[in-house]
């Protein structure tokens, strides 16, 4: 696959008069919205949101927590506006792995995932300033990687496109050795199911649970049980 997924990307079609805001630095996810016509800005969550995995929690469970959590810190700190934040790590036979940490934990990783199907999980939370109120979900797809010859492993480690991504790959940067499997998303690979985003959107006022808008000072002392 060469670049990001473009095809038939749905936009969110609704007369919704808050602005969009995205809970994230990623430029994957910006290009993602970008390309299927979303007009938003960018306010990324502070580091603080993201305290690592919780004891005995699943990937799904992971995803989800932190999504929640990098939508709570920015809504804290706006006075108007749809948030939209996101996660997403993949799981390969019991282990959740995120982003990798430096090349050899990379490595590590690669060779787990090398000739496995595995699930890449995004957990999604849309947070209503003006109504406080929110929705969120997971979503899952199955992708395979082939098997690694250790010319491809070296090849892309020492390209650096591990960097930063859950798994230490893209699947946008055109690996020949990563294919979905049957219709699961794509775009949720790269870090936003765009098809469910337009689902949540457009049921937003139906789905959404009232909540009291959090203080910055109470998000940043939750979860004191994560390690």
């Amino acid at each position: 696959m060469n670049g990001l997924p473009r095809a038939d990307l749905p936009g969110f079609q609704s007369d919704q008069p808050e602005r969009l805001i995205l809970a994230s630095g990623s430029p994957r996810r910006a290009q993602l919205l970008t390309a299927a016509g979303y007009e938003f800005t960018i306010q990324p969550a502070s580091d603080g949101a993201e305290c690592g995995i919780c004891s005995r929690e699943t990937a799904p469970e992971m995803v989800a927590r932190l999504a929640y959590r990098k939508a709570a810190d920015v809504i804290a700190r706006v006075e108007d506006g749809l948030v939209l934040a996101a996660d997403t790590v993949a799981s390969c036979v019991g282990q959740i792995l995120g982003k990798p940490s430096d090349r050899d934990h990379a490595e590590e990783m690669l060779r787990l995932l090398s000739g496995r199907d595995h699930d890449v999980y995004t957990g999604v939370c849309l947070w209503s300033r003006r109504h406080e109120c929110f929705v969120a979900d997971v979503v899952r797809t199955r992708l395979r990687m082939s098997v690694l010859t250790e010319e491809q492993l070296t090849e892309h480690l020492d390209s650096l496109r591990w960097d930063g991504k859950a798994g230490a790959f893209g699947y946008q940067d055109g690996n020949d050795w990563l294919e979905v499997v049957g219709d699961d998303s794509e775009s949720n690979v790269v870090g936003l199911p765009m098809e469910r985003l337009a689902e949540l959107l457009e049921n937003f006022e139906q789905n959404a649970e009232k909540i009291e808008t959090p203080t910055i000072d109470s998000i940043e002392s939750t979860d004191s049980s994560c390690s």
